[in-house]
């Protein structure tokens, strides 16, 4: 019988409830699937931090090396800095693994509300796929005051080694500046990854995401990775869309969209009016994905610590991330069956947490879910 070791990142706030019953689904299935889960705890966060001083470690960041897919709770706590536990833990974990695709499926589900008014399931079904690791998130620039001042900037990537040597001239009192930075490397290998899944999944149209229009050098240099990779799938469709104008159409016309990529802001920025339109962040999985190496799966929503320990929050997006994850391991059959079991659920009723007009407990939604996978069948 085969065994998956999956390490676990419970983390803050809302995070541990949630993976609580992420794993219980998975556990769950494991026994209809014929496999077994070993679970292994990692305490990483806001307590660890504030306990230790340790936000995550080189030798953690090289035993978590050791397994294909990492379960992230969420993280964020109030006691802490706003953004040094999401640096310092999430996007040093993604970048210490070369987690260059975030997947997010935009799915709404039978028996979910959604904002836009006379739209259905059928009409809101697509994939964003986000580049991970480049753009402005890379985390690089600095400050100038009057004068003139010299700064030596350095990007470290496992597909190439960039520094910039930049001498600031300026009158005026204090400047501030970011820099953003987009490899043929890096674009291409996204955009492949995305074509390859639309070609899986049965897609038939691709949509590029960008600001081209005036971000000219980085976002330019993406729409030429686009053209350049699309020809290589003369049977998709392709179009592109300025990012402001998707945020309308996302609204106005969903149903345009099957498979979307786009760089990380962007990516940010539009996955989470996606998460709306689906019904919310509570039913919203997101995956931080290395094709050949140590992937990460997480709801994209916050760890919510005012409700932190009340057993009140939605725990399907965390579940739902964690089918993502059995699917990476390859047990396809047990994604299938925990997005099926989500799907009965949810069109039931019976069973929803306050985010979707309920009463139920985080823990009553993930027992519901738990207990479906065992008889739903594909």
């Amino acid at each position: 019988m085969t065994t998956h070791r999956i390490p676990v990142i419970g983390g803050d706030g809302v995070g541990p409830e949630v993976i609580r019953e992420g794993k219980k689904v998975i556990d769950a299935v494991s026994e209809v699937e014929g496999f077994d889960v070993e679970w292994v705890e990692y305490p990483h966060g806001a307590d660890h931090y504030l306990g230790t001083g340790e936000l995550i470690s080189e030798d953690t960041l090289k035993e978590l090396s050791a397994y294909k897919a990492i379960y992230l709770g969420a993280l964020g706590d109030p006691r802490v800095e706003p953004g040094v536990l999401e640096l310092g833990i999430l996007l040093k974990t993604r970048f210490y693994f070369d987690q260059y695709v975030n997947l997010r499926p935009i799915k709404l589900l039978d028996g979910v509300w959604t904002p836009l008014k006379d739209k259905g399931p059928e009409d809101i079904d697509f994939t964003v796929v986000r580049e991970n690791t480049e753009d402005f998130y890379i985390g690089i620039g600095g400050r100038s005051t009057k004068g003139t001042s010299k700064c030596q900037l350095e990007l470290i990537r496992e597909l190439y080694h960039v520094k910039f040597g930049l001498d600031v001239e300026t009158d005026s009192d204090e400047i501030a500046y970011q820099i953003g930075v987009i490899s043929k490397e890096g674009a291409e290998r996204v955009i492949r990854y995305t074509f390859e899944l639309a070609v899986k999944e049965g897609r038939t149209k691709v949509t590029c995401v960008d600001k081209a229009n005036v971000i000219t050098y980085m976002y330019g240099f993406w729409r030429e990775a686009f053209r350049r990779v699309a020809s290589d799938y003369p049977n998709i469709e392709t179009d592109f869309n300025f990012v402001d104008a998707v945020t309308m159409w996302f609204v106005k016309n969903p149903e345009w969209y099957q498979m979307i990529v786009t760089p990380n802001l962007f990516g940010d920025i539009i996955t989470d009016l996606g998460a709306m339109i689906q019904g919310g962040l509570g039913v919203a999985p997101g995956a931080n994905i290395n094709p050949g190496g140590t992937s990460m799966f997480e709801p994209i929503h916050g760890s919510a610590p005012k409700y932190k320990g009340m057993d009140r929050v939605n725990p399907i997006a965390t579940i739902w991330s964690g089918a993502l994850l059995l699917d990476s391991l390859g047990e396809a059959g047990a994604a299938g069956k925990i997005e099926k079991a989500i799907r009965e659920v949810l069109r039931e009723g019976k069973v929803r947490t306050y985010d979707l007009g309920g009463t139920s407990k985080t823990s009553e939604v993930g027992t519901a879910i738990a207990d479906r996978v065992k008889t739903v069948e594909l």
